[in-house]
């Protein structure tokens, strides 16, 4: 193990700071999974100071086995010899289901039994895989996304969740935790196989919005990913000893400790090394009206900042109009006019479309937003966030506070941008007449900020 420390963030004040990570699918002797989840540990030990509880949404075993004896061997190796470094009376550890863990009746009865630490809260027919813990002021509430009872994998039962977190309503921080995604990540997309059900997602996502939860914590998509749906994030960590990544090339093994006090939630993302691969604050700290460039119609040169900025802000204002297919509300053009990111109108609902392209001879990636009706006012607000990867572009109507993520399928975000010198409002700027906007009362501001919030 090494010796030299990492440092842990720590609440501001009165708060709590945790780990969390996921998806080792271990528990078998010397197997590569088990030499790659021992990396991760060893960066969980080296940080100082050491968290006061870890959260674990599933796959702590290879499994998908029939054999229970062979199951509860796996579990043994698991607890007995690679988590046997951790005090857990001293540092509890919760967990999750997951599809390696709990993919039948079984495997089910064998997890709720080698968790019997762990409340048995839940419902009466999920005693051992649903439940909640409750901290003081601090709530984290484990969700089942494999029910066997209603299909297995990608299924879940919403009725006791709500009762548990309106029994919990008192709670300053709220989590839910569950193994599947209920939102696409890097492009990995599947009902049931990748994602819970979609006929479970509005409701799951409406009980989590109404009940002012911080975050949905999943695993499950072998990535790091954070989004935020409707002011809610939801976090994605599957990086603690699994040796495949989703996709090669982007992600990497990974633990993210995490701190929340009264400013929201920060976190760090360490990899196998020990390195800080990734880091947040939120909700963020966006660049306000009074600080940000309003650029008019037609071609504006603009001072391109040296380095990214954390966040770029732009609010968009005016009249749409749904007589062109592709309408341009802000090109950003490079010296030979190609244009790495472009935001506009898209078909004939309209839809928010963002579109970036940083490598010329590259297919461009799009993201998805709202859609408008002929002669409906545009008052909306983008977010560029380059701390988020592909999770962040987001948008908001003008004068709400909640944050939406685009849609898109990508594995990279706004932090490949190199911003262009040229900013074109309107219009492309390559005298592409097709795509100029054909709306009326068209104006773009534009904001930056280097310090998160």
């Amino acid at each position: 193990m090494e010796t030299n420390n990492i440092e842990a963030l720590k609440p501001n004040g009165k708060g709590h700071q945790f780990v969390f990570y996921g998806d080792s699918c271990s528990g078998v002797p010397e197997a590569l999974h088990e030499e790659k989840l021992a990396k991760v540990n060893d960066v969980v030990q080296r940080l100082t100071p050491a968290p006061e509880f870890i959260i674990f949404p599933g796959d702590e075993v290879i499994g998908l086995i029939p054999d229970e004896t062979e199951l509860r061997e796996q579990w043994n190796h698991f607890f007995e010899v690679e988590m046997a470094w951790l005090d857990r009376a001293k540092t509890p550890m919760y967990h999750s289901t997951g599809n390696h863990t709990t993919y039948d009746k079984m495997s089910e009865r064998v997890f709720a039994d080698v968790m019997s630490h762990l409340p048995r809260n839940g419902p009466e027919d999920q005693q051992g895989l649903s439940y909640f813990v409750r901290n003081g002021d601090l709530l984290f509430v484990f969700i089942h996304t494999l029910w066997s009872e209603l299909g297995g994998e990608g299924h879940l039962e919403l009725e006791w969740l709500s009762k548990a977190l309106k029994s919990n309503a008192d709670a300053r921080w709220k989590f839910v935790v569950g193994h599947h995604p209920a939102f696409t990540v890097n492009g990995f997309a599947g009902t049931y196989q990748r994602n819970i059900g979609t006929e479970y997602v509005e409701d799951f996502w409406n009980i989590l919005t109404e009940n002012s939860v911080f975050a949905y914590l999943c695993s499950h998509i072998l990535a790091f990913d954070v989004q935020c749906h409707r002011g809610v994030l939801q976090i994605t960590s599957a990086g603690a000893g699994t040796a495949h990544r989703m996709p090669e090339g982007f992600e990497y093994l990974h633990c993210a400790q995490m701190a929340v006090d009264q400013d929201g939630l920060r976190y760090q993302v360490l990899d196998e090394d020990g390195a800080l691969r990734e880091e947040l604050s939120w909700p963020p700290l966006a660049p306000v009206a009074d600080h940000m460039l309003s650029i008019g119609q037609n071609e504006c040169p603009w001072a391109a900042p040296e380095n990214p900025p954390l966040i770029t802000c732009l609010k968009l204002e005016g009249s749409v109009s749904g007589t062109s297919p592709r309408q341009t509300i802000l090109a950003a053009l490079d010296d030979s006019e190609t244009c790495p990111l472009w935001i506009g109108l898209v078909g004939q609902k309209m839809q928010l479309t963002v579109v970036m392209q940083p490598q010329r001879g590259r297919s461009p990636h799009q993201w998805l937003g709202p859609c408008f009706a002929d002669g409906e006012e545009l008052n909306v607000e983008l977010m560029l966030h380059s701390g988020m990867g592909p999770g962040g572009i987001l948008w908001r109507k003008t004068g709400t506070n909640l944050w939406t993520g685009l849609v898109g399928m990508s594995a990279w975000g706004i932090d490949r941008l190199v911003w262009p010198n040229t900013l074109s409002v309107g219009e492309h700027g390559n005298n592409d007449t097709d795509t100029k906007f054909v709306g009326s009362s068209l104006s773009v501001s534009i904001g930056t900020s280097f310090v998160d919030g």
